[in-house]
């Protein structure tokens, strides 16, 4: 009976490990990777089947005068509206409910100037409120009963009033 030395058997198990992970990463490299197409806050209309399928979540279509309402209902009973204009653009996106939603995905490339101002805010209340020309965000709340909004102002269709985009 051969003796195995525990001090080469650990290094041939830890790389057997790593092979094994990498070549587990190398099979599904694609999952790992940002979506492309996000139906984020001035992003295109087409790609909200992408949100849907992201976030696992229901979705119910109200046409309004200027916009359409897709409101999306997630798992955990958060509720996301993406109002898209005429035009295909998202101009506005809100959410309350329990827990909040992806924050990086609804806000697309506005997230940076979210989080930039949410850390000026750090250790205060959780209330966030950004108020620029191009760019409009609210967000507050606590555990089970977060509510937000972002709009871009120059986005809104005519004749739709702020107090419509909750």
């Amino acid at each position: 009976m051969s003796v195995i030395d525990p001090r080469k058997f650990r290094q041939a198990r830890s790389v057997a490990t790593a092979a094994l992970a990498g070549a587990a990463l190398a099979g599904c490299g694609a999952l790992l990777l940002p979506a492309v197409s996000q139906a984020a806050l001035g992003g295109p209309y087409a790609s909200i089947a992408a949100d849907q399928t992201h976030m696992r979540a229901s979705i119910k279509v109200t046409a309004q005068n200027a916009y359409e309402v897709h409101e999306l209902t997630l798992p955990s009973g958060t509720v996301v509206r993406e109002y898209v204009s005429s035009s295909g653009v998202v101009f506005a996106v809100a959410w309350n409910g329990p827990s909040l939603p992806d924050l990086r995905q609804m806000l697309g490339p506005y997230f940076a100037d979210f989080t930039s101002e949410a850390q000026l805010r750090r250790g205060g209340l959780n209330h966030m409120n950004l108020n620029r020309s191009d760019l409009s965000i609210q967000s507050g709340g606590h555990m089970r009963a977060f509510v937000g909004r972002a709009v871009l102002p120059q986005a809104v269709p005519s004749g739709v009033s702020n107090s419509e985009l909750r």
